[in-house]
């Protein structure tokens, strides 16, 4: 009976011994790596699940490096300033020429909504880094001439021709989720399954989170927050990308209804108008495109954007706005709603 119970004593002791390897080597199986820094006017975060401690931050600011060289409208020398200022010698490089396949996607298929040359509006009314100008229906006839991406074309020899030298690229709409595209394909080139690639809040998420065995969860800021941030939702995300556009915190108030509105250009029309969707997120197989269609759902009236995506069933999406009442409501897409946690 000694024996037995000596046996059945060692026998558990090696057992919880190896459990507690086992579980051990659970834990230490899966490294967390993450990237923290600034970019793209925005900070960024990468966080990279793997087997060992890596760094790859040489790499991502390779990326940020060669984005910006391409399309950033803040650097003088890039080539999108470059053509802007109207040198026709500019040969776009492959990202460029991908950033304006996009562009040209979303521009047909909202009917214009998304349109990267809206740029010169948009000053000329006040929103804009540049000059605003004294604006009249003739004023605006006159600027809607340098408006419209089908006004834009790309030669055979990978050179950007526009039909008035005063038309203006800006990809800013679009860039950035561009730019979180590019570093989603340098990890998965380094052979990385899971990770979360956030950038000035959009975001690509590929595998899970294995440090907990769990999608990767993200969060939506509350645009009816005027000071701080605070989480309207949070969502489970994986292999797909989140992007979203807003006018947060940035109400006017109209003086005889008392209303709430946000300040839109319509570049179909070249007039400012009110809109009441205060916030837009989209879910997208991409951020480029998730971040394009965000920016086109705040220009878009929002029973347009309703049903328009009725008919893409390749988006989800969340729409913030402001009712008849003047109290904010949501909507959802029936898959938006499915990863929302409870």
């Amino acid at each position: 009976m000694k024996v037995s119970l000596k046996y059945n004593f060692l026998l558990f002791l090696l057992l919880g011994i190896a459990l507690t390897l086992i579980g051990c080597g659970k834990e230490e199986r899966w490294i967390k790596n993450t990237e923290l820094g600034e970019a793209l006017g925005t900070t960024y975060s990468i966080i990279y699940i793997s087997k060992d401690t890596l760094n790859l931050q040489r790499q991502i600011d390779s990326v940020f490096r060669v984005v910006n060289q391409s399309m950033s409208t803040y650097i003088p020398d890039s080539d999108i300033s470059r053509i802007n200022r109207g040198d026709s010698t500019v040969v776009v490089d492959e990202m460029f020429r991908e950033v304006l396949a996009l562009s040209r996607e979303v521009y047909h298929t909202t009917n214009g909504y998304f349109d990267p040359t809206v740029g010169i509006l948009v000053n000329a009314w006040g929103f804009g880094p540049g000059q605003a100008i004294t604006m009249d229906s003739a004023e605006v006839n006159r600027l809607k001439m340098f408006v419209g991406l089908d006004k834009i074309e790309l030669t055979a020899d990978n050179q950007i021709r526009k039909k008035y030298p005063e038309m203006q690229l800006d990809f800013n709409a679009i860039a950035k989720g561009y730019a979180i595209d590019r570093l989603a394909v340098m990890l998965d080139q380094n052979q990385i399954e899971n990770y979360l690639v956030e950038v000035g809040g959009e975001i690509v998420a590929k595998g899970i989170n294995e440090l907990k065995e769990q999608p990767w969860v993200v969060g939506i800021d509350d645009p009816q927050v005027e000071h701080g941030r605070r989480l309207k939702i949070t969502l489970n995300l994986r292999d797909e990308a989140l992007a979203s556009s807003g006018n947060y915190r940035k109400f006017r108030i109209d003086s005889l209804t008392g209303e709430k509105f946000v300040h839109t250009i319509d570049p179909k029309s070249g007039f400012t108008r009110n809109s009441n969707v205060l916030a837009a997120s989209v879910i997208a197989s991409n951020c480029a495109l998730a971040d394009a269609y965000a920016t086109a759902f705040m220009t878009m009236e929002l029973d347009s954007s309703m049903v328009f995506l009725e008919g893409k069933k390749e988006l989800e999406a969340y729409l913030i706005y402001i009712d008849l009442h003047g109290e904010v409501q949501e909507s959802f897409t029936p898959g938006f709603l499915e990863r929302v946690r409870k």
